[in-house]
């Protein structure tokens, strides 16, 4: 195991920000993992664990030990007469990861095609998309304690999901590595296909009895369609999460904007789609200095090649300002800055 000193974190973050960290360590086993906590003093050492680095924000050099999970394998541990349990490492890419379930005929994640990172990311954040949460298929999460150096299975309760968040956000943040996530799909697949733009997609290609692969391969087209690839654009996905707020003002506001989006998600609430929050307040391709918001989608801000991590940080606060002055509406960042 070799550990690197004073090395650029540029090829391991998708906004391209080129920091330095002062330690560096690649783990490709749970051994390998084992020993580092057993070596290094986890609890008090600032410690920063990565994967595909997809939702981060770096904006100085980081002075502790980054931590990029690697450790790869994909395997079926047990089935029943409806579902397949499907166990994916943590260094595992996520995109990847769906393919092969696509290509197997494990339904369920069909719908989070394409969104970058490593799985060992996704019950963290609970990414979803198109009608799909983690929190929907997610069975179980392995991960190790770094004071005690003992595994720990989280279950789905356990995980506390909720809208881009769970445990690992907030009461277990800094004290648990996650090293593998299983799902429960489903082996005869119930397709998703609520949202308009994967109909319109379908319907383009008269698909009328769509298969998962059918699904998948609509959400790449869409995705490929409005988001830029951060392997060519720096970027980290939507940097802000949508807002939920009370119905009540969500129709207030719908009297002073009638073509403001929003999604009832209870009977109490309504989330609005903070992409649109943002466009109207005419930031949409607006570059300033190296940074900027998408041409394609204002809910993208993008590294044009030199921009540091300041300068995203601070066009995300001017975006955030002006999205409260004109809707008095609070929208928060998605992406976790360090």
């Amino acid at each position: 195991m070799i550990v690197k000193t004073k090395i650029s974190l540029k090829p391991y973050n998708t906004f391209g920000i080129d920091v330095n960290a002062a330690d560096f360590i690649e783990i490709n086993s749970i051994e390998g993992l084992k020993f580092i906590i057993e070596t290094f003093d986890l609890v008090n050492r600032h410690t920063l664990v990565i994967g595909g680095g997809s939702n981060i924000l770096l904006t100085k050099n980081y002075d502790g030990l980054v931590l990029k999970m690697a450790i790869l394998g994909i395997e079926k541990v047990s089935e029943d007469a409806e579902h397949v349990y499907i166990k994916a490492m943590a260094g595992e890419a996520w995109h990847q990861f769906v393919l092969y379930c696509v290509n197997n005929n494990y339904a369920g994640i069909e719908n989070l095609s394409l969104i970058p990172g490593c799985v060992g990311a996704a019950p963290m954040q609970n990414i979803g998309a198109y009608g799909v949460e983690i929190k929907d298929t997610c069975f179980e999460v392995e991960a190790y304690n770094v004071e005690t150096n003992e595994q720990k299975i989280f279950s789905n309760a356990e995980c506390k999901f909720g809208y881009r968040e769970s445990i690992f956000k907030h009461e277990a943040k800094g004290k648990y590595i996650i090293t593998s996530v299983t799902f429960k799909l489903l082996k005869q697949a119930k397709v998703n296909v609520s949202y308009g733009a994967i109909q319109d997609v379908l319907r383009s290609k008269n698909i009328e009895n769509p298969t998962i692969k059918n699904v998948s391969d609509a959400v790449i087209s869409i995705r490929e369609s409005k988001l830029p690839n951060p392997k060519v654009l720096g970027n980290a996905g939507s940097f802000f999460k949508n807002p939920e707020i009370p119905t009540e003002e969500y129709l207030s506001l719908k009297e002073k904007f009638p073509a403001i989006v929003g999604y009832k998600t209870s009977e109490t609430n309504t989330k609005l789609a903070a992409g649109w929050l943002i466009e109207q307040c005419g930031w949409k391709g607006k570059v300033v200095g190296n940074t900027g918001s998408h041409k394609d989608q204002a809910l993208v801000l993008v590294n044009y090649g030199n921009a540091t991590g300041n300068e995203i940080w601070k066009l995300a606060m001017q975006i955030q300002e002006s999205v409260f002055e004109k809707f008095g509406v609070t929208i928060i960042p998605e992406v976790n800055v360090i």
